[in-house]
Parts: C-alpha cells; sequence; structure tokens
C-alpha cells in the first residue's frame, strides 16, 4: 500500500477531527482570498476609472489628488473656480472670436489664439462646472463634447452610448438651454426616465432646491466608470441657475465695452489715418474728461444687468456674458502626449491654476494610503495561515497518543522510522490542500455570485476565475506552514518506542 494511501486512511479514519480541522483552514484561507480579491478589484477600479480619456485635469491650485478625485471621481468639494477666460486659453482665435461675439465680453479676447491652444494639437478641452446635486448624486454642467470626445474602457477607447434618448445639445427648440443626462445609476435608483424633468438642489443634497426645471433628454448604458453616478445637465443651463452667476464689477464692463467704442469712433473720425497710439491717448483724455458719461453707462450696464436678471426669471431667457462666467475644471486631452509636460509646467507657473495628471495622483494615493493598508493586509494573511497551520500542528499531534500502537506495530512488520514520519507529513499536507482548495472554491463562489453587484459599483467584470497577483500565493504558503506544523507530530512518532507500545 503506498504511503499516501495510508495517510489518506488516517484521515478518513478520524473523520470528525479531520473535518473540522480542515474547515477551520478552509474558512481562514476563504477569508485571506477574498480580503485579497477585494483588495485587486478596489485597486483596478480606481487606476482604471482615472483613465478615462483626460491625460490631464486643469484646475485651481491647491491639492493635485482633491481636483482629480473631484473631476473625475465626483468625490471629494472643489478647490475654487477658474474664470471662463481660463478655458478659453485653450480654443483657437475662431473659437474665441465666436464666444465673444455670441456671450459677450472684451473683444481682445477674440484677436489671437489661446495661450495653451497650440499644446492641445487636434486633443480636446472639456470645461466642468460642480457644485449642486440630484438627490444624493452629483451634478455636472459640461457642454455636449463631454459625449462626444470622452472614451472609457480598458483600452480607453469605448464611446459612451444610451440605454434610452440622446445627448443633450447646447440649445434645443424643445427645451432650450435646460437638458439633462442622467447616468446609469442616478436614473435607476431615482426612477426617473426619458421625459421627466429634475430639480437640481444647490450646494448640497440637503440644500435649496432650485427653481429651474432640466428635462431629462438621455439615460447612459452602464460604463463601470464615476458617470454612472453622475447627472449631467447642459453648461448654459447651469448658469442660467440662481446664485450661479459671478458678480460683475461694472467698471470692468464699461472698460471693455464703451471703451472700445470710444477708441473705434476716434478712428472712424480721422478715416483711420491716426496710429493707435494717438488713438490710446485721445481715449485715455476722453475717459477722464466725461466722467459723467462713464457714470450714465455704468448706470445702463447696471439697468441692463437688471433687466437680464428679470429676463432669468421668465421664459426667455439670455446666456450670460463671459466675465460672468466660472468653471471648476477643465479635461484636458493633448492629442500629441509629448506636450502634455510643457503644458503643466507652463500652467503651474501661473501659480493660480494647475494641471495633474489623474493617473498620476492615483497612483500617489495607492502608494501613500492603500500600500501601507496592503502591507497590513499581508500581516493578517500570514497570521491567518499561522493560526490554521497551528490547529493542523494541534489537531495530529493531540491524535499521536491513539495512533502509538498502531506507528508501532508498523514499525514491527518493517517501516522505517522515516516512512512513519513521511506519512505523519502527507496526513498534513492533505488536510491543508483540502482546506485550501475549499476555502479559495468558497471565497470565489462568493466574489461570482456578488459579481452583479460589483460591476455596478466599480465597473470590474470579475467571474469564477478571476484572481489577484497576491492570492497566486496563498495556497503555497498554506501547504509549507502545514509542511512545518506537521514536523512536530512527524518528530514524535518518528521517537515511538517499539517495544513499550507493543506490550501496552
Amino acid at each position: 500500500m503506498s504511503l499516501i494511501r495510508i495517510a489518506w486512511r488516517n484521515f478518513r479514519f478520524r473523520t470528525l477531527s479531520s473535518l473540522l480541522t480542515t474547515l477551520s483552514l478552509a474558512l481562514g484561507v476563504g477569508l485571506v482570498v477574498l480580503v485579497l480579491s477585494i483588495y485587486g478589484i478596489i485597486s483596478e477600479a480606481f487606476v482604471r476609472n482615472a483613465s478615462v480619456g483626460p491625460n490631464l485635469v486643469v484646475g485651481a491650485a491647491g491639492s493635485g489628488l482633491q481636483l482629480t478625485l473631484n473631476s473625475i471621481f465626483y468625490l471629494s468639494q472643489p478647490i475654487e473656480n477658474l474664470d471662463y477666460t481660463d478655458y478659453m486659453d485653450f480654443m483657437s482665435q475662431a473659437q474665441r472670436a465666436e464666444q465673444v461675439e455670441r456671450f459677450g465680453g472684451d473683444p481682445s479676447l477674440a484677436e489671437d489664439d489661446g495661450k495653451y491652444y497650440d499644446f492641445l494639437a487636434g486633443g480636446y478641452a472639456i470645461p466642468l462646472a460642480l457644485g449642486d446635486y440630484y438627490g444624493t448624486f452629483r451634478l455636472v454642467g459640461t457642454t455636449p463634447d463631454f459625449f462626444e470626445k470622452l472614451r472609457f474602457g480598458p483600452m480607453v477607447d469605448q464611446e459612451f452610448t444610451f440605454r434610452d434618448g440622446r445627448a443633450f445639445v447646447t440649445e434645443s427648440e424643445d427645451h432650450g438651454y435646460f437638458e439633462a443626462v442622467l447616468g446609469s445609476r442616478v436614473a435607476a435608483e431615482m426612477g426617473i426616465n426619458v421625459g421627466d424633468v429634475i430639480y437640481p438642489t444647490h450646494g448640497d443634497p440637503e440644500g435649496k432646491q432650485h427653481d429651474e426645471a432640466f428635462t431629462v433628454v438621455g439615460v447612459m448604458n452602464p460604463t463601470g466608470t464615476p458617470n454612472d453616478r453622475a447627472a449631467f445637465i447642459n453648461l448654459e443651463g447651469f448658469y442660467l441657475m440662481k446664485g450661479h452667476a459671478k458678480p460683475v464689477d461694472s467698471a470692468t464692463v464699461f472698460e471693455n465695452t464703451l471703451g472700445e467704442s470710444v477708441k473705434q469712433a476716434i478712428a472712424s473720425e480721422f478715416d483711420g489715418d491716426l496710429d493707435d497710439a494717438f488713438v490710446e491717448t485721445m481715449t485715455d483724455q476722453l475717459n477722464s474728461a466725461v466722467p459723467a458719461a462713464a457714470q450714465t453707462a455704468k448706470d445702463a450696464v447696471a439697468a441692463a444687468e437688471l433687466k437680464q436678471q428679470q429676463a432669468q426669471q421668465s421664459a426667455d431667457v439670455t446666456p450670460l456674458s463671459i466675465p460672468e462666467r466660472e468653471i471648476t475644471a477643465l479635461l484636458i486631452r493633448n492629442g500629441n502626449l509629448m506636450f502634455a509636460p510643457m503644458m503643466q509646467n507652463m500652467i503651474k507657473e501661473t501659480k493660480t491654476r494647475q494641471a495633474v495628471a489623474p493617473i498620476g495622483e492615483i497612483n500617489k494615493l495607492m502608494g501613500a494610503i492603500v500600500g501601507p493598508l496592503l502591507t497590513a493586509l499581508m500581516a493578517i494573511t500570514l497570521l491567518t495561515c499561522i493560526v490554521a497551520a497551528v490547529g493542523i500542528l494541534v489537531a495530529i499531534y493531540n491524535s499521536m497518543n491513539d495512533r502509538r500502537k498502531d506507528i508501532a506495530i508498523m514499525r514491527a512488520l518493517g517501516a522505517r522510522r522515516g516512512t512513519v514520519t513521511t506519512i505523519i507529513l502527507m496526513e498534513s499536507l492533505i488536510i491543508a490542500l483540502i482546506g485550501g482548495i475549499v476555502g479559495w472554491v468558497s471565497a470565489h463562489a462568493a466574489i461570482f455570485f456578488a459579481s452583479g453587484y460589483i460591476e455596478s459599483q466599480t465597473g470590474i467584470q470579475v467571474g469564477f476565475l478571476s484572481t489577484s497577483k497576491m492570492e497566486i500565493a496563498v495556497l503555497p504558503l498554506v501547504l509549507i506552514l502545514a509542511l512545518l506544523a506537521g514536523l512536530l507530530p512527524a518528530w514524535s512518532a518518528y521517537r515511538t518506542d517499539v517495544g513499550s507500545n507493543l506490550s501496552a
């Protein structure tokens, strides 16, 4: 009879003791595998969701991690807002001119390309306006480019699709500026469908509800990204909600509008024969000489602002002017990634803005916080395996008194000390192998049954055979510890006296 069969018969002979020892080991291994698998899933989710298309996020100076969590994961709170002109720094001259003509602002903004436009090199800059909520979900004001240009998935090549409806447009005939798109989780948990209206709350899930209603025109398919738990509204509609307009300095408006008109009038009067320096001088003299006219212009601006506020409360709304607009962050994708570091440094030099790489910030998070957590998990793993090995040692050692006579008979029949020792070690390995396999299967069965929930929360698709790198080492570790745990009972068997035990 082979040694492994003898060890197996010893295992079966003490059925209850062997099963309880194996079960305790299986529970320990299952717990370890489950914890390590969940850690792997969470790590992969963070890293994958940080890569949703943009290679940089631009925001106000402050914590880069906070900017990433706020703009990519819709967690934490915004740092500070950026001026709308910061967004225009990424536009071409034609785009800037169109913005000035459409919304009104300093005419000089329309003269040149934005200072960072060349660095985009065919990429994109997508604005985000954050701060409000729909229920417990973050409300994101953005442009239609968000749905057209962003990509997601493991290869960052999948486009956003819609379970129902479409993406919002800048201005529609049916709903004007007030259109919304919901992530899959938002629509499911709030029970909202295309055609329904939503009312955002200001600044907090429990904040004051805005009077403006946004019509839902689309519900996105699940993406496994933070976008599933966000509600998106047209940026123009976001600006038109009460409390979202930046206060405007009337003097600034006068300088950008009336001052430019004075220059044009002087140049026109002299048929364009005067140089720019003379026109500037005459303009300054006229502006200083006619304070009453300037005050009249300021009063006109104030009246225009009041008229605009009244218009916002009616059906005939008017988009905010450029000085009144702010954004929270910009999602940037450089067409040529080699331009990213140079642009990042230029933005950093402004002292008021920053450009961070989401992947880099998440890796810092994983190293600073999750790294020590992994160390703690590995320590717990080792302790759990040691406890399981001690259980094997105790179970086999306590059975040695019952099997001393059996060992003496085997020795009398010609079995060597090494043979008896090997049988005991094999019995220990059988318990470890069965317990380890049962624990691994149980843990992965639990993960498989929870795969739907895991995918909806993290976007990570897991199956029964999905493994993390660290859990692969668990079973070999358990077998090694079981082998060590079997040494003491094996040594006891090795020292068993044949004569005294046969005569007992």
